[in-house]
């Protein structure tokens, strides 16, 4: 998380800050973190966050376009202008708003939790996977327990199913979706960490940021934001 951070301090530096274009914002997404984004079967992005991404510009009356990126440069691309946000399911923590702002949380904080191919699974001596550049990594590497990162979810529960991880821990939204598969297996211990999940914008974007926060607190108070959390299962609601 530190080396993200940094270069994406480094290109704040040194390409500057691209503000959004007129009403047209891009909105950056993984599109590999179902239910909360993912590619669907005519190559679109789709998910819990197309559909609030979606919603938030139609009430803040922007006109938006979806762009992809890889986990791992999804802040320094933003930082240098490559887009406008990022909705990705990503947790607002104090390291990460050193670099860029985020709106209020449009999610409470999800449970992370671990996949295993079995319960008894010795979590303190054994290794445990983990998205690089994620909360989850982080927590593992506080913990002093034997980290091994991986660039994309899939990858974390490939490593748990192939033998190169004892377990996963990765948002428990994520995880249900794998959970019972190919013998795969939760664990009753869930991990209590990040802030909520809000949307990333760059430091110079306050306005574009105030637009999307009020967006935000009108799908809240009109009760539309927790029939969408629950109808994509991804969070508690509000």
């Amino acid at each position: 998380m530190k080396k993200l951070i940094l270069s994406a301090a480094a290109l704040a530096l040194t390409a500057g800050f691209a503000a959004a274009d007129g009403n047209t914002v891009r909105l950056g997404t993984e599109g590999a973190y179902a239910p909360w984004n993912f590619i669907n079967d005519a190559g679109e992005v789709d998910g819990f966050e197309r559909e609030l991404g979606d919603e938030l510009c139609m009430r803040a009356e922007l006109e938006c376009t979806w762009v992809t990126n890889e986990w791992d440069s999804i802040i320094p691309n933003l930082v240098s202008g490559n887009y406008d946000t990022i909705i990705a399911g990503m947790s607002i923590t104090d390291e990460r708003d050193e670099v860029i702002d985020f709106t209020q949380a449009y999610t409470p904080p999800d449970p992370s939790a671990y996949l295993a191919m079995s319960t008894d699974v010795d979590l303190e001596g054994g290794v445990i996977a983990a998205q690089a550049t994620t909360i989850q990594a982080g927590f593992i590497a506080e913990k002093g327990w034997t980290l091994v990162e991986y660039a994309t979810p899939e990858e974390t529960v490939a490593a748990v199913r192939n033998g190169e991880a004892d377990a996963v821990l990765a948002d428990k939204s994520f995880l249900d979706t794998h959970n019972g598969v190919d013998g795969l297996v939760m664990l009753e211990r869930m991990e209590a960490i990040g802030g909520g999940v809000g949307m990333g914008v760059r430091e110079s974007d306050g306005e574009l940021r105030a637009k999307f926060d009020a967006a935000i607190q009108s799908m809240k108070d009109d009760g539309t934001l927790n029939t969408l959390i629950a109808k994509w299962e991804v969070s508690s609601q509000w």
